[in-house]
């Protein structure tokens, strides 16, 4: 069986927790894992979590790999000018992308076609080709702005999934709420997951 290739973008909103748990459970359904994050997603990163993320892509792409466990050459971070990778170009891009978190800024851009970083020109790429494209926003409440944006991707092919973890589950920590958003983000992808029993499971 190939391997399985998602792109995963992490921008400047609120809630880092998302983006690394998905990267943790992508890499365990060995996924291979191109990783975009934005500079704001890295200072989400520093004042959000216990993670000292180094400033070189080299540095950051060992101890992410090394942390979640994940073999040789199965994440590969890129920087956002980097244009000869395979997600800018529909040629060779996977054929999934997800942004966890995507910011009201992202949104904005890739709803008006902007390319000005990689992580844009990759979500373009997917629409461009109707792949599927992911994207997870954390902000609220939502101005009319963001929700013209939302509509507008919606209209294109993208599933917007809002980071709004459900209680019905009763959790019991701050984890249970992360892997609800997860969960739904896996099911979207048609990745096997147990982090959540779908309604009406035991």
């Amino acid at each position: 069986m190939t391997q399985r290739t998602i792109t995963l973008a992490m921008t400047g909103a609120s809630g880092a927790q998302y983006g690394l748990r998905l990267l943790q459970c992508l890499l365990a359904a060995d996924c291979k894992v191109y990783l975009l994050l934005s500079s704001a997603a890295e200072v989400v990163i520093r004042t959000e979590t216990d993670l000292d993320l180094p400033e070189t892509l080299e540095e950051q792409q060992a101890m992410l790999s090394k942390l979640f466990g994940a073999d040789e050459d199965q994440l590969q971070i890129f920087t956002k000018d980097d244009w000869f990778s395979p997600v800018a170009s529909g040629s060779s891009s996977p054929t999934s992308m997800v942004i966890c978190p995507a910011s009201g800024g992202c949104l904005s851009a890739i709803a008006h076609g902007a390319s000005n970083n990689l992580i844009e020109r990759a979500a373009d790429v997917a629409l461009k080709e109707r792949r599927q494209l992911i994207l997870v926003p954390r902000e609220t409440p939502y101005s009319a702005i963001h929700l013209e944006n939302m509509l507008k991707l919606t209209q294109l092919g993208a599933v917007i999934l809002p980071a709004s973890p459900g209680f019905y589950m009763q959790p019991q920590s701050i984890t249970e709420l992360i892997d609800f958003i997860v969960a739904r983000i896996l099911d979207q992808l048609g990745i096997e997951q147990d982090l959540m029993p779908r309604w009406g499971e035991d």
